[in-house]
């Protein structure tokens, strides 16, 4: 662990937070239907568009209605996606001409890409044409984040709102959220990415004259492939859209889609930009702020903490390497600590914090390969998913998660001292509480139930590149990936297999839509209430008592649902590491 590490850690976050208030009122000004500085020209826009689209962006739903045109624009997306990656072979801008991909990976892919996850068992620069990166990955990195974005509105009327079924119109929630917020942010973001160098046209590879040519089964090898593409469109809403799907197989540690330590940096504030102002927004919209930041702290609190271990499990030398007299201290000629895996570019601080994140927030975007992190680091970005992705999390369903863990650590409280607990004026009554276990319950069975499954099938073991405790890591890594909509991953576990695709791909519905649907029920039933009093007796929401008690809860719940599991893998492995 260097001084330049902590200073860059420090430097992020002073950073993110200042980012806070001017985009969290932005969005909240958005989805309260007021005047902002792109109202002017992007409201003809939308009305054009409601116009065309036969919208009446007055006529509110109740949650079911909501959730009815949620899945439907989810699933239309899926069929659609789906057919396209079929006949890719066959439609335009395939400079390559790369055929249509296998019905299985396919469908994985599909389901993939709308529920937010960017799963990838494929690579996409040798996989997908131009126009299925752009009218199909890229279009969905929109498509997804908007609907988690929408859902999250939803539920944020759902508290502010009293004796009412209505929750808004999801069709404007997620035009508004598209138009207003993650397009105008990523065209920004592309043209940034440009000025650095990353990569954005329709010309097919080129090739280049190797330095030094090698020999492949009896051929001299003098040229290499350099593939190029759209990049810079879809690497920016992939961030901030916490997408993570990259255009190319190595994703963001690509110097096309990564070229130099500035996009670096700025792809880890684009992932977290717009989670950590919801926040702010949520503050905005039920009119006070201070609730915002109350959740914003415990957000940070969770992520600071957990980014400086894994910081300080990478900084560590390998005790095997040791053993054989392998100098690992930090000096000119090495940056020391554990680099297998990661770039020199990049360094063990960087890799070691854009892992952390990316695992944080539903990214899933990776500069650095986390099957070859230590077992205490990869357990760190293990447990930022199982946390069920709410410190920071994805676009909208990360924010809606860490309130259904307020509305139980309001429970628990008010069990403790014997009173109808309240949030936000509204008591918290047995339905609210059934569908908030089901929110946090159905993720950890997701991923258990699939991970059990994968162990004790061959056809789960035959994928494993490293047997014992590692390979066992691998399958729980890949399944908590999924069932998150994380999509980072082991990458040593081979996931192109009938198997893997199709439980995959049933763990990442499960995992958006199982957790969408009571999500919308709790709102629909908040906003049936009416509106109580705070009274004496009331638990303040916004203390730093409370900040700390809602911390301890989502550690704890954590811990009871995966615990055991990673006693079986990366506690394991740690303790044979350093030969205990």
């Amino acid at each position: 662990m260097t001084v330049y590490g902590w200073i860059y850690y420090i430097v992020f976050f002073i950073i993110l937070v200042l980012l806070v208030k001017p985009l969290g009122n932005y969005m909240a000004k958005i989805f309260q239907g007021e005047a902002t500085i792109l109202t002017r020209w992007a409201t003809p826009l939308e009305n054009a568009f409601y116009r065309m689209v036969k919208i009446d962006p007055f006529d509110e739903m109740d949650w079911k209605n909501y959730t009815k045109s949620m899945l439907c624009l989810n699933f239309v997306g899926i069929i659609f996606l789906y057919l396209l990656i079929r006949f890719q072979g066959w439609m335009p801008f395939n400079p390559q001409s790369l055929p249509a991909v296998s019905p299985y990976l396919a469908i994985n892919t599909s389901v993939s890409f709308v529920t937010n996850t960017n799963w990838q068992n494929y690579g996409g620069e040798t996989t997908l044409s131009y126009l299925t990166q752009m009218l199909g990955m890229t279009v969905q990195n929109f498509l997804s984040a908007g609907t988690g974005l929408a859902i999250l509105v939803a539920f944020i009327r759902g508290l502010t709102r009293h004796n009412t079924k209505h929750l808004g119109n999801f069709w404007v929630d997620i035009t508004r959220s598209v138009f207003y917020i993650l397009l105008p942010l990523s065209i920004i973001f592309a043209l940034v990415l440009v000025s650095q160098g990353v990569v954005q046209t329709l010309s097919s590879s080129v090739g280049s004259s190797l330095i030094q040519p090698y020999i492949n089964e009896g051929q001299t090898i003098t040229k290499q492939v350099i593939a190029m593409g759209p990049v810079a469109s879809q690497a920016a809403i992939k961030h901030l859209g916490t997408n993570g799907g990259g255009f190319f197989n190595s994703n963001a540690a690509h110097p096309f889609e990564n070229p130099t330590p500035l996009t670096s940096f700025l792809l880890l504030l684009a992932e977290t930009c717009i989670p950590a102002a919801l926040t702010y927004t949520f503050g905005k919209m039920v009119g006070d702020t201070r609730q915002g930041w109350a959740i914003l702290s415990a957000m940070l609190i969770i992520v600071v903490i957990f980014s400086g271990l894994t910081y300080a499990a990478e900084s560590m030398p390998n005790p095997r390497l040791n053993t054989l007299g392998v100098d690992q201290n930090p000096g000119i000629s090495q940056p020391g600590g554990n680099m297998e895996g990661k770039e020199l570019r990049n360094g063990i601080a960087s890799s070691a914090l854009f892992a952390t994140l990316t695992t944080a927030t539903s990214t899933g975007a990776v500069i650095s390969m986390h099957d070859s992190f230590s077992p205490m680091g990869g357990m760190v970005l293990l447990l930022m998913m199982q946390l069920s992705e709410v410190a920071l999390g994805g676009v909208g369903s990360g924010l809606y998660g860490m309130l259904i863990f307020v509305i139980v650590a309001v429970f628990i409280a008010g069990l403790m001292v014997g009173r109808t607990p309240e949030y936000l004026g509204k008591k918290i009554e047995p339905f609210e509480m059934k569908m908030a276990s089901l929110v946090i319950l159905i993720m950890p069975m997701i991923v258990l139930f699939f991970t059990a499954l994968a162990v004790v099938l061959p056809v789960g073991l035959s994928s494993i590149s490293n047997p014992g405790t590692h390979g066992f890591s691998q399958i729980l890594y890949a399944f908590t990936s999924q069932g998150n909509n994380n999509g980072s991953a082991f990458a040593g576990l081979t996931g192109n297999t009938p198997f893997y695709n199709l439980t995959g791909a049933v763990a990442m519905l499960m995992g958006r839509f199982w957790l969408a649907i009571p999500t919308l029920a709790l709102a629909g039933s908040l906003a049936n209430k009416k509106k109580v009093p705070a009274g004496a007796g009331t638990l303040s929401t916004n203390s730093p008592l409370f900040i700390i008690w809602l911390i301890a809860v989502i550690l704890i719940v954590g811990a009871l649902n995966f615990i055991p599991a990673l006693a079986l893998g990366p506690i394991v492995e740690h303790l044979i590491l350093i030969g205990i």
